[in-house]
């Protein structure tokens, strides 16, 4: 009897200490908050009606979700010419296969207005989990997100 409790406990334990990880390695690329250069790495944590970043244990921002305002996503799409041309050196075909092929960066970025206090953050999410942090967000602010790309802009 202890050892299927056991089996059972060393199962759902780590199952549930990984159910209440809401966290998200992301880039921040800029925005209102003091004192964080772009380019450094963050975690996001989406909680029930809170948005946290944090740098290493210290929270650099804490917008309550009923204050966003606006949640926006775009892409950034360059072809990969610099890297080709290292490749060129060495090996002409691989070079030209490189220089074909896209890589993209997908932002997102979160705008709010907590009483007089007002700001905006942008950041470089990853590929495998800008999605699930653009519903997250969506989900627990009440927004939906706005789509930068599909805008037309003239200049």
């Amino acid at each position: 009897m202890k050892q299927a409790l056991a089996a059972v406990l060393c199962i759902l334990l780590p199952m549930t200490a990984l159910a209440g990880d809401t966290s998200y390695k992301i880039v921040y690329d800029g925005g209102s908050i003091p004192d964080i250069k772009a380019g450094t790495d963050v975690k996001l944590f989406l909680d029930a009606d809170h948005i946290r970043i944090m740098k290493g244990k210290e929270v650099i921002a804490n917008i309550p979700a009923a204050a966003v305002t606006e949640i926006s996503y775009g892409q950034d799409v360059h072809r990969r010419v610099g890297a080709a041309v290292g490749v060129a050196v060495f090996t002409l075909g691989v070079g030209a296969l490189l220089a074909l092929s896209k890589s993209k960066k997908h932002y997102i970025g979160i705008t709010w207005a907590d009483g007089e206090k007002k700001g905006g953050i942008a950041y470089q999410a990853d590929k495998s989990d800008y999605r699930g942090q653009l519903a997250g967000l969506e989900g627990i602010t009440g927004k939906h997100a706005v789509d930068t790309d599909a805008m037309n802009v003239k200049n």
